[in-house]
């Protein structure tokens, strides 16, 4: 197969098969930010911030060896395990609002995942730096591969990407299982009430729905340089 047959089949695998499913992710983005900016104006009863919150978490799973700190940015959370950290956005941080405690309750549930030694993170962190490098370099390498007839170069940019598609498959339990532990320390805590709980449960659950479309996106450029491995055998 000649060159561009080859640049043909990249183009058509990729908008039959990637197009879609970025679509999906565009619009799994647009849906978080929706909804937090929604439940951004409603507040809680109990008058608690997002750091406050957060130390709730933390005090119900008995862990003392963590902070709570802002950073700059928006909707830029996370949970720091290197220097137990979590770290809250300005919009999160200092808020009342419904939508700031579930997300600082989720990065505090991600704490909670490490302080417990919770299986699939471990998992993950294992295969963070080959996934790192698979999402950079996998399908480049593959797609060289093919353009030069070099068949061990193509499986390992397929071998590699493989690696990204896997971290992607298990940070989806990850997410899910911090959430879960989030609104279950949310409703033990009483830090919202049951109407309240609603909202941020909505927040979370569209914060989920873009690792489902990040997982589709992996698995479609997967199956894309699969589809032209298979090609090329032919």
């Amino acid at each position: 197969m000649n060159y561009f047959s080859y640049y043909y089949l990249s183009n058509y695998y990729y908008f039959i098969l990637v197009v879609p499913v970025v679509i999906l992710s565009i619009i799994a983005s647009a849906r978080v930010n929706s909804s937090f900016k929604k439940y951004s104006q409603v507040f809680s009863s109990r008058n608690l911030t997002g750091a406050q919150a957060a130390f709730e978490v933390l005090r119900h799973y008995g862990i003392t060896n963590v902070q709570v700190e802002r950073v700059t940015g928006n909707l830029t959370d996370h949970y720091d395990p290197r220097t137990n950290v979590i770290r809250l956005s300005d919009s999160v941080y200092n808020s009342t609002s419904v939508a700031a405690i579930g997300v600082a309750c989720h990065e505090a549930g991600h704490a909670a995942q490490y302080a417990q030694s919770y299986a699939p993170i471990k998992i993950r962190n294992l295969v963070l730096p080959v996934a790192n490098l698979g999402s950079r370099a996998g399908i480049p390498l593959a797609i060289i591969g093919f353009f030069l007839n070099f068949e061990v170069l193509a499986i390992a940019g397929i071998v590699f990407f493989s690696f990204a598609v896997l971290f992607q498959l298990i940070t989806f339990p990850v997410e899910f299982n911090a959430s879960k532990r989030a609104l279950e320390v949310i409703t033990d805590a009483d830090i919202l009430s049951e109407n309240e709980k609603v909202g941020a449960k909505k927040v979370l659950t569209a914060a989920a729905m873009t690792y489902v479309a990040a997982l589709a996106v992996s698995i479609a450029n997967l199956l894309r340089v699969l589809l032209m491995f298979n090609r090329r055998r032919k």
